[in-house]
């Protein structure tokens, strides 16, 4: 019996469902052979001897290895340590709540997960103080860009905020604070969500963590972390020291066996919609002043991807609002610089085809679009831009890489694909339904390989067939089995 950890010479019995099945009968079972983490051969079932373990699919849709494009994997581990507060109503019973909460060993309340924009009541100092006290208390806006503090965490963090509430640069330092737990924990952490990660059909991620991440996957991969490919960022604090050690972006980490491999810089030039600070051509709603935060000037940004570039970095620009989305624009017409915009949530039409144009990949996360539906047409519903416009850009001809921005969604590719798919996660209709993806398009913007000979063996045996499966069963896709480079990473 194969077992977790085992590499096999086939998957037998396999439907091949998206990208490698265009040449198949419909419904055509196959045997995938696989030499050292490589596909070699597909064949009729049988065909071919199988010379080592192998996984009987029996029939079952198997697609190409899933990956996560947008993921911050510390924050995203640590998240189920950290009281969720995804549904709470207000700021009133956001407060209450961690009341109860139990303090963590290093005598803080964490909470994660909040969504303010919407609240009928705001945030206060007042509001959290009275039903925290003083044992130092954390919110963590779903965003991440913006974190509610009471006094006691403020005195202890060294800040001040008149309502608790940290914004931005400052927000992201609170997060950075409390993700640097010590690394075994840590590590131990990622181990774990690694595996649920592969559990479901998750065989690579981008990790955007605010930290040195290069000494962190080394002693990840030292410590046996093996169930993911894994690339990691670099963020501009640590820009000089990647450069200094020769760090260029699609090299292998030594050590890693080739699983981890250098990403891009990460430069993040705007806010988010969920703090109201997506740089935007149009004011926020009651503030006609108020068009949200550029982080990097445009001026600045040329110079940060000019330095990438010639550092053999690519680069990863957060940009959500269409102010961002232009600048990023301008500054890779100005430098040549290749990599990816990252969110892309609003975006003018005449950009729609820059972004093609320029070979850019717009790396969007689909579960967004329907988490925040009522924020869009809150506050961007006077916008002239497009909201979360996936199959426009596809249509363009944009490269499209799905993902979560874990911890901010689910670490779920079939919550991605299916969100992309039908354009609602409830019982209402489809927003936007113009933007829904086909299947095809969804699994093929969640995969970096395809089923086919000389392919990476990176594999995911379905116990549902996604062609015909409703949105909920898309979402709850049940996996048999993950395949990495030929090794078995779950098992049902």
């Amino acid at each position: 019996m194969t077992n977790v950890g085992e590499s096999v010479a086939a998957v037998r019995g396999a439907r091949i469902v998206g990208p490698g099945s265009e040449h198949l009968a419909d419904g055509e079972p196959v045997d995938i052979h696989i030499i050292d983490g490589r596909i070699v051969d597909i064949a009729p079932v049988g065909a071919l001897p199988v010379d080592g373990a192998s996984i009987d699919a029996g029939g079952a849709p198997v697609v190409a290895g899933l990956w996560d494009n947008h993921v911050h994997v510390v924050q995203w581990a640590l998240a189920s340590e950290r009281e969720p507060l995804g549904d709470v109503a207000s700021a009133a019973e956001a407060a209450a709540r961690m009341a109860s909460v139990a303090s963590l060993a290093d005598g803080r309340r964490v909470g994660t997960g909040f969504r303010d924009a919407l609240w009928d009541d705001a945030p206060s100092t007042e509001v959290l103080d009275a039903a925290t006290g003083e044992t130092p208390t954390y919110l963590i806006n779903a965003d991440v860009h913006s974190v509610w503090l009471n006094s006691a965490a403020l005195r202890r963090e060294g800040f001040s905020s008149p309502d608790g509430m940290l914004r931005e640069e400052d927000a992201f330092e609170i997060s950075k604070r409390l993700n640097a737990v010590d690394p075994e924990h840590s590590d131990r952490a990622v181990m774990a969500s690694g595996a649920a990660a592969a559990a479901r059909g998750v065989t690579g991620i981008v990790d955007f963590d605010m930290a040195w991440n290069a000494e962190s996957w080394s002693r990840r991969t030292a410590g046996g972390f093996d169930s993911q490919r894994i690339e990691f960022a670099v963020y501009l604090s640590d820009l000089d020291r990647a450069i200094a050690e020769g760090l260029r972006t699609g090299e292998a980490l030594p050590g890693s066996g080739g699983l981890v491999r250098m990403g891009p810089l990460k430069v993040i030039t705007d806010g988010s919609l969920g703090t109201r600070t997506a740089a935007c051509s149009h004011p926020y709603p009651g503030d006609g002043t108020d068009f949200g935060v550029m982080n990097v000037s445009p001026d600045h940004l040329i110079e940060l991807l000019t330095t990438a570039a010639g550092a053999g970095l690519g680069v990863a620009v957060h940009a959500i609002g269409d102010r961002a989305v232009s600048s990023a624009l301008d500054a890779v017409t100005a430098t040549g610089v290749s990599g990816t915009i990252e969110h892309a949530q609003l975006v003018r039409h005449a950009d729609i085809a820059r972004i093609a144009r320029l070979g850019l990949i717009a790396s969007v996360q689909p579960q967004h679009a329907v988490d925040d539906r009522d924020l869009v047409d809150e506050y961007w519903g006077h916008q002239t831009a497009l909201g979360y416009p996936m199959a426009s850009l596809l249509r363009a001809g944009v490269e499209l890489r799905l993902g979560s921005d874990a911890p901010v969604a689910a670490l779920d590719p079939w919550q991605a694909v299916s969100a992309a798919v039908h354009r609602t996660a409830d019982d209402r209709e489809p927003w936007h339904p113009e933007e829904r993806l086909a299947l095809a398009e969804a699994l093929a913007a969640s995969a970096r390989s395809s089923v086919r000979p000389g392919q990476p063996a990176d594999l995911v045996v379905c116990a549902t067939d996604p062609r015909t499966a409703s949105a909920g069963t898309l979402r709850r896709m049940p996996v048999s089995a993950t395949v990495l480079a030929g090794r078995v990473t779950h098992l049902a």
